[in-house]
């Protein structure tokens, strides 16, 4: 099953850029249920201004989401008047949606590289729980993320769970890290390419042009372009 992970990002745009980040992604939201793809937003980062945002990140995932991601990705255009400032002659508006290359795969533990060490338990359980040592110290010696089991009276079978749940919690440090990654890489795309647009949107209700508009503008944009390389 694919898995994808898009930034929307407003590039240090102002307050109307953030807002379209926004509406972007209620859009993207309601188009990926539409087809079918499950997601999950990875990170937010708030603006200054209510129901705005600096950036987004999403995560889809389905069979279609390779080509479903494909159809967002680049330039997304805002035309409309400013809901901030009334008196503002820009009617533009740009943003950007952008891949972000990620790991999905579960963390596997090597044996090797834990760390085992068996201390007595504490609590309840008369003499018999102080006098043998089965509550287990398991540590990751690459990350030195550590646990402490002492459930069950089996040595054996402390060390087992001590093993699961350090993998769990490695799991879900990469987890972290992975949003803190997020977080810091839409500082990278301060600046966005104006024109040619994959996607472009009208007015306060934030509706998408129709295919046939943006058949014409994509031909258009062709004519320009082609007009430049003969001159």
């Amino acid at each position: 099953m694919e898995t994808i992970l898009l930034q929307i990002t407003s590039g240090r745009g102002p307050a109307e850029c953030c807002w379209v980040v926004a509406q972007v992604l209620k859009y993207m939201i309601d188009e990926a249920k539409k087809a079918n793809i499950s997601y999950n937003i990875m990170h937010r980062e708030k603006a200054i201004e209510n129901g705005t945002l600096y950036s987004a990140s999403i995560q889809l995932e389905g069979k279609n989401a390779e080509c479903f991601s494909k159809h967002w990705t680049g330039t997304i255009q805002w035309v409309g008047q400013s809901q901030f400032r009334k008196h503002h002659k820009r009617k533009n508006w740009f943003i950007a949606i952008n891949r972000i290359n990620f790991s999905n795969e579960q963390f596997e533990i090597n044996d090797k590289d834990i760390s085992y060490q068996a201390i007595r338990s504490g609590g309840p359980g008369g003499q018999h729980v102080n006098k043998v040592s089965t509550a287990i110290r398991a540590k990751h010696i690459i990350s030195g993320l550590s646990v402490l089991v002492s459930e069950s009276r089996s040595q054996l079978q402390n060390k087992k769970l001590a093993k699961l749940r350090l993998l769990e919690l490695i799991n879900l440090d990469q987890i972290k890290q992975q949003k803190n990654n997020i977080q810091a890489e839409w500082k990278n795309h301060s600046e966005i390419q104006r024109g040619n647009p994959v996607k472009t949107f009208h007015g306060s209700d934030f509706k998408a042009r129709n295919d046939e508009s943006t058949y014409k503008h994509k031909r258009r944009s062709l004519k320009q372009n082609l007009r430049k390389e003969l001159l």
